[in-house]
């Protein structure tokens, strides 16, 4: 009789290298940044100019972000309340005091890092 390894462990580590690479990716992103202000979000409160929210398009409400400025390594953290922006290339729309924090007046290339995820009932 031959042996078989039991095929019951291997759709496990299958499932379980999948959930790893997928968090991992949705961890860190690169792209570009953008600055708004002033409209109703998704999640129903104002993007006030003042506050330190952001437009992301997947990540659920609540969450904390650390965004970096590419060119001068500044970096704030903001929460996401809202979703966009909704133009090719650009992966985050910040309000103006979430921008001024990082050095940015317009558009920037910056790298995003979940710092905690408080998803919200909204």
């Amino acid at each position: 009789m031959q042996y078989r390894p039991a095929r019951l462990f291997s759709l496990p580590l299958v499932i379980l290298s999948v959930l790893c690479l997928t968090l991992q990716g949705a961890r860190a992103e690169s792209g570009i940044a953008s600055v708004y202000s002033g409209e109703k979000t998704a999640n129903g409160e104002y993007a006030h100019a003042g506050r330190l929210t952001a437009a992301h398009k997947s990540l659920p409400f609540g969450t904390m972000v650390q965004v970096t400025n590419r060119s001068n390594g500044r970096s704030v953290i903001v929460r996401i309340n809202d979703r966009g922006p909704f133009i090719r290339g650009r992966i985050i729309d910040l309000t103006p005091a979430g921008a001024r924090a990082i050095g940015v007046d317009g558009l920037a290339k910056v790298d995003l890092r979940v710092v905690s995820r408080e998803a919200r009932a909204d």
